[in-house]
């Protein structure tokens, strides 16, 4: 394949050339065709064509044309009355490299694939409706076809026809005859060349002020930022140096943003101050359950004193005393 691409030798050349063989009627056929019959854009070998379909061109002549039967002038060289003198008048067109007849080949990607896997396990009417949508939205390449001829049908004509558009000749006389003005410029009268000098001056002095705007902009930012330590972000003209129109460069006139100050940290000694407090507050919580718990355990040391001090009693006195409180002030006397 690669072998049989190499030895197709592509149309072409030189169409204006061409273009100057064909009469009158047919290069304003062909002018017709090349802005009125819908296009399409693709790769052919490896460069961006535009392509039209030879049926929609062959009807566009009959039925739409200046040259088709309802609309052709009488006495016009060119009547097209059926499809087959369309055809042949295309032939004509074709045969001096105006268009040339090309293959469509559709682009198998990858992706598509898989999705038409998935497909598969889908319904049969999603599947139709779907099938429908990939012929439309396929992407297709095209090739040179070895038969140069024409076909009513759905075929990929080429198009090699290229005119130069007429705002092109006037763009192109207003700068040839700006550089030669600029040339003759100190044969200009007084008062042109006085006017030139101002609006020069003028632009001048607008961009030196756009310059110096833009600087001021920059720093008013940076002072603001620091002095307000990072918190406030105010820009004057916030579209100045964008891409825009030079209207909107100066809309809005300023932005900024602020953001609110963060909670504080505790200083040191106030931090300091809050841990002793918490720490008396946790010691005096400490001391109170250690207040109930001696008072438990005074309880429990009592009774023993209490026992001791009855065994006493009971050896001194040979008989129980009544309270348990006169017990222990009379073991406390004894110690004492």
């Amino acid at each position: 394949m690669a072998d049989r691409r190499k030895n197709i030798k592509r149309p072409g050349g030189n169409t204006e050339e061409e273009e100057k063989k064909l009469d009158k009627g047919k290069k304003a056929v062909l002018s017709w065709l090349r802005k009125n019959v819908p296009v399409k854009k693709t790769k052919f070998y490896n460069d961006q064509v535009e392509y039209f379909n030879s049926a929609k061109a062959i009807d566009m002549l009959v039925k739409e044309s200046p040259w088709s039967k309802e609309k052709a002038k009488p006495g016009s060289e060119i009547i097209l009355e059926t499809r087959h003198e369309a055809i042949g008048l295309l032939l004509e067109l074709m045969r001096a490299n105006m268009f040339h007849r090309a293959m469509k080949i559709p682009v198998e990607e990858k992706k598509k694939k898989k999705k038409e896997e998935e497909k598969e396990k889908g319904n049969e009417k999603e599947k139709e409706k779907e099938k429908e949508r990939e012929k439309k939205k396929r992407k297709i390449r095209l090739e040179f076809h070895n038969d140069q001829i024409m076909v009513d049908g759905n075929e990929a004509y080429v198009w090699l026809y290229d005119p130069t558009p007429w705002y092109y000749y006037i763009a192109g006389t207003a700068i040839v005859l700006g550089i030669i003005a600029v040339c003759l410029f100190p044969l200009w009268p007084i008062e042109m060349r006085q006017g030139v000098y101002y609006l020069s001056v003028g632009a001048a002095g607008f961009l030196v002020c756009f310059i110096c705007l833009a600087i001021i902009k920059y720093i008013l930012f940076v002072l603001l930022f620091i002095c307000t330590k990072g918190r406030l972000r105010f820009w004057i003209f916030p579209n100045l140096t964008e891409d825009v129109g030079v209207i909107e460069s100066f809309k809005p006139a300023y932005v900024y943003t602020y953001d609110a100050p963060k909670k504080e940290k505790l200083s040191d000694d106030e931090e300091s101050s809050s841990e002793s407090e918490e720490e008396e507050e946790q010691n005096s919580q400490k001391e109170d359950k250690a207040v109930e718990g001696d008072g438990e355990g005074t309880g429990e040391d009592d009774k023993d004193d209490i026992d001791t001090g009855a065994d006493v009693s009971r050896a001194d006195n040979g008989s129980d005393s009544g309270g348990s409180s006169k017990e222990f002030e009379i073991i406390d006397g004894q110690e004492s």
